[in-house]
């Protein structure tokens, strides 16, 4: 007979694994279509020119280009201007 109850089990211990967010392509760097550039929660970053964001508000590429990261004024819906981070793909020969 056991005289502990539960014996090397415990309540605590568990946890989630990761999920791997962040940038995935920085600027400069070449994307193709369907290419992953964020992978976010919420919308830390907004899609721009030739991005697109997905049901768990990744965005990825629709066009081949260079990736690009910029802030724009966007006004709020209290009616206040805030910066907010936008990324798009630009084609290599519009950049040139």
């Amino acid at each position: 007979m056991s005289h502990k109850k539960a014996g090397g089990s415990t309540s605590l211990g568990r946890d989630s694994v990761a999920k791997r967010l962040g940038v995935k392509l920085i600027g400069g760097e070449i994307a193709k279509p369907g290419d992953i550039i964020i992978r976010q929660r919420g919308s830390k970053y907004r899609a721009g020119k030739n991005v697109k964001r997905g049901g768990d508000d990744t965005l990825f590429a629709m066009a081949n280009g260079l990736v690009k990261f910029y802030n724009k004024k966007i006004r709020s819906y209290d009616g206040k201007l805030k910066f907010k981070k936008f990324v798009s793909v630009v084609s290599a020969k519009a950049k040139n």
